[in-house]
């Protein structure tokens, strides 16, 4: 799920021209290697923070049919996750970095969620809404500095990026539709082999399964001195 909403925070930039065709956007932690390394403009989406909302969390399975009408399994109750990235733009010139950031910033705050067209993966099989909040706070217990000093490297401006995504529950595939009845044979103990045929539980619908069905009417004789059921008393 983490790698498919990378994927959808990419798509939600490109399609708002950031940083488009003046530089590059990067996933990577930007320590101070990574920036040695770089020798063109950045947007860098850095993921620093996993916490699940434990204020969403369902439990139970829903049920998944295909086009048919079948059901094919069973799908265990998704569960949120908040994913915190912190959004820096990086250039040779501090006034270039504000420009680049200040387009980051309005890419981003003109979307509450990422769109169909963005998500991929468990993501777009799951049809649920996975939200954006930019420039929000950081999470509590956390600051700018404690990420930054983490990194190794200066303080820096960044544009706070949380998402609220689902991740999917438990798949359980079922097995084919039952066509046939259960067959029941006895087995004489001395003999320890089974007696020819069989009897077949109740069953309602089609079945290749032989034996004398259960549910097959037909006449017994009822024992001497007893009456049926309805007829008067004599």
């Amino acid at each position: 799920m983490i790698h498919e909403v990378d994927e959808g925070i990419r798509r939600l930039l490109v399609a708002g021209g950031v940083p488009g065709d003046r530089g590059d956007l990067a996933f990577d932690a930007p320590t101070t290697d990574w920036t040695a390394r770089r020798n063109a403009p950045t947007v860098n989406v850095f993921l620093y923070d996993i916490r699940e909302d434990l204020s969403r969390r369902n439990a139970g399975n829903t049920e998944v049919y295909d086009e048919d009408g079948m059901l094919v399994g069973l799908r265990g109750a998704a569960r949120w996750f908040e994913l915190s990235y912190l959004v820096t733009a990086w250039t040779n010139r501090p006034q270039d970095e504000h420009r680049l950031l200040s387009e980051v910033l309005a890419c981003l705050v003109r979307v509450e969620r990422l769109a169909t067209e963005w998500l991929t993966g468990s993501l777009a099989e799951l049809g649920l809404s996975v939200a954006v909040q930019a420039a929000g706070p950081l999470p509590e217990g956390r600051s700018s500095n404690d990420v930054w000093s983490a990194l190794g490297g200066e303080l820096k401006p960044a544009v706070n990026l949380k998402v609220v995504s689902p991740l999917a529950g438990e798949w359980t595939p079922t097995g084919p539709p039952v066509t046939e009845g259960m067959v029941l044979q006895s087995v004489p103990q001395a003999e320890q082999v089974p007696t020819s045929g069989g009897r077949r539980l109740r069953y309602d619908g089609p079945t290749t399964a032989e034996g004398e069905g259960f549910a097959v009417p037909r006449s017994r004789p009822l024992p001497t001195g007893r009456r049926r059921r309805g007829e008067p008393i004599r």
